[in-house]
């Protein structure tokens, strides 16, 4: 894909936008979780950043994607939840402010960790001949530029400016679902031609990646013997992917296309299985256990 409008200046201030909203959101007692409930955040940070993207790895060659198609699901496995995982998690019940500490947590952490897991994944499936160049400490800047800074910008107005933070915060949360369906549509529509073959191609690898992921992050939870609320919370944050930084890193940072096509189907389906997965997880809250 050339370089243009979209993905070099749309898709990257929309993600700044996106990213200083989620700051907007945010003070610094969210963190404190680390040390007040820190089973639930490693568990939470484990299920993230390391059952999730090996996960990936398992589906990518399980279901013998074509390389580039693999790594643009490795690309969504690697990035942060975002802020509709925060809002699934209301809906299903569960904790949310967990739910915010670890999207808080994995975003920040996410700029130094992704260039790195994401060269090593390139270097497993792709040869020499089809190896994409990675510059690292490039990567790391800009992720830096699109995510913390805007996310330290955020908490920063809410730390001194909270009125505003307050009027700003709904408002650039709407914008955030709002634009990644608009940039999908948008993708799809301008691949309209190859769009269906991705689909045929990724859809059902993305399907299962995606509800592994819930069921197992959830499941995972239980295990660590986290509350019911935790367990969702954890669940959904692992199924839910940041969208929009898997596009701007496939399409601005790599500049390639066909990576996008697993990060677009993933983020339709998502919004479909997650409220099926919130709805089920409700409905079991409900059902009254029998007392022998």
């Amino acid at each position: 894909m050339k370089a243009d409008l979209l993905t070099q200046v749309v898709l990257p201030a929309s993600l700044f936008i996106i990213m200083m909203g989620m700051g907007l959101s945010l003070k610094l007692k969210d963190f404190a979780m680390v040390v007040t409930r820190p089973k639930a955040i490693v568990t939470g940070l484990a299920a993230q950043m390391i059952l999730l993207p090996l996960l990936a790895y398992v589906v990518v060659l399980a279901f013998q994607l074509e390389p580039v198609l693999g790594i643009g699901l490795i690309i969504l496995a690697l990035c942060p939840g975002g802020t509709t995982s925060n809002l699934y998690t209301y809906l299903a019940k569960g904790d949310v402010a967990l739910s915010v500490s670890l999207t808080a947590l994995v975003s920040l952490i996410a700029p130094f960790t992704v260039p790195f897991l994401l060269l090593m994944f390139m270097n497993q499936l792709m040869g020499e001949g089809e190896a994409i160049e990675l510059p690292l400490l490039k990567t790391i800047l800009q992720l830096i530029v699109i995510t913390l800074i805007p996310i330290t910008l955020g908490m920063l107005i809410n730390r001194f400016v909270p009125s505003f933070a307050e009027k700003a915060e709904k408002p650039v949360k709407i914008f955030s679902v709002v634009f990644l369906f608009l940039i999908i549509a948008g993708i799809v529509i301008k691949n309209k031609e190859t769009m269906p073959g991705y689909f045929a191609d990724v859809g059902l690898a993305a399907l299962v990646l995606n509800l592994s992921c819930m069921v197992l992050g959830y499941f995972l939870s239980k295990a660590a013997q986290l509350n019911e609320a935790q367990s969702k919370a954890i669940g959904i944050e692992v199924g839910f992917q940041n969208g929009t930084t898997a596009l701007l890193i496939a399409l601005t940072i790599l500049g390639n296309s066909t990576m996008a096509a697993a990060p677009t189907v993933y983020s339709l389906i998502m919004f479909f299985t997650g409220a099926g997965f919130a709805y089920l997880l409700n409905r079991k809250s409900r059902v009254p256990v029998e007392v022998s």
